[in-house]
Formats: C-alpha cells, structure tokens, sequence
C-alpha cells in the first residue's frame, strides 16, 4: 500500500490522560505516516485507528497520536527466549528507556554494542549488562518489568545495525545525576535524545 501524507514532523513529548497513547505530534510539511510507523516501531493502520484517519493522508497542523507500547503477552514473550541476546538487550532498554522515543530506546539498545565493538568493555551482551554498577535498571529491578513490544523493536532495531547514539559508549538522564564531582559529567557529549544524553 503507497502512504501518501504531507508535512515535516515535529515532535513534542507530551504526558497523555489516555492509556493507550503516550505521544502527540504536529505535523508540519514533510512528514510520511509511513516514515513514522518505520521509525516509531508501530503501524500505519495502528496510526490511523488511533487518530481515526479515513486515509492514508496528514496534514500540516494537525496533532497526531501515537499509540502506546503496551506489555507484551506472555505467549509472545516466551517464543523470544531463544534467542538470550536479543531478549536481555529488550530487557536493558525497557528498564533504561521505557517511555522514551523508539530512537532513543534504539539509542541506548546500540550503546551496549558499541561497548563490545570497543573492546574496552565485557566482549557479550550479558557481560556488559550484568557488569557491576553499570546500569541502574539492574541494580534496582526495573528490567524485570513488564516487557512492551517497542523495546523487542528497538533491541531488533540496534542488533541490525542502526545506531542513532552516533557510536556513543554511555547514556545517561542528566536530571538523575546529582553530583556534580560525577565521573560521567567527563565524557565528551555525542548526542540528545529524548530525557537521554549519549556520549563517549
């Protein structure tokens, strides 16, 4: 199906009333519901039943919804244990990223691969998200919530290959850092997505 829309996306981070929508976006000249859906980790057709579209256009001003990443069901879930890379990657960028834009749960999926490329991290996956006083998602459980679709996505998305950190080995919230002796605060900044910042 050719998706024909019109208008440069604008993206704003809104907190939503609704349960099933987490984002809105105004659109302006440019912008493809078909780019959208790629790079978001939805449908078209998800898309247009959020926003109750008749077609595959959009116009400039218009805010868009886009749905939510809802929990996994159990029975998608365990047919993803097989594969234990793609699966812990899902696990540390929806305990890391969970509510970020699909870039930035990309972003932060990309930054443990970058760490093995590197070879000045553990040469694994499991390595380095289990290495001591790395990440806070393991030190404090949150990557035993929940798993939604869009991490799956993302962890699919940087095991590919994409890599929208631009080869940054860390990320951090900077509205969580509240040292200012912090030893990250030293890394050179590559790149802002999101509430995250990547950087080398």
């Amino acid at each position: 199906m050719k998706v024909i829309t019109y208008g440069f996306l604008l993206i704003n981070l809104l907190v939503s009333t609704s349960p099933a929508y987490a984002w809105t976006y105004n659109v302006q000249w440019g912008d493809s519901l078909f780019k959208l859906s790629e790079r978001y980790g939805t449908q078209v057709n998800e898309l247009k039943n959020a926003n109750k579209l008749s077609s595959d256009r959009i116009f400039a001003g218009r805010k868009v919804w886009i749905p939510d990443s809802n929990p996994m069901p159990n029975t998608q879930l365990s047919s993803i244990h097989y594969n234990n890379d793609l699966y812990l990657l899902a696990r540390l960028i929806n305990g890391e990223a969970r509510g970020e834009f699909f870039e930035g749960q990309v972003a932060v999926g990309a930054v443990i691969l970058n760490r093995i490329k590197s070879g000045q991290f553990p040469p694994t996956i499991a390595g380095n998200i289990y290495q001591g006083r790395q990440f806070e998602s393991v030190a404090n459980g949150e990557i035993w919530q929940p798993l939604t679709t869009s991490s799956l996505k993302a962890a699919e998305a940087a095991l590919s290959g994409w890599d929208p950190s631009g080869g940054a080995l860390y990320f951090y919230n900077p509205a969580k850092i509240y040292s200012k002796y912090n030893w990250i605060w030293s890394r050179p900044i590559i790149n802002r997505i999101g509430a995250h910042v990547f950087a080398l």
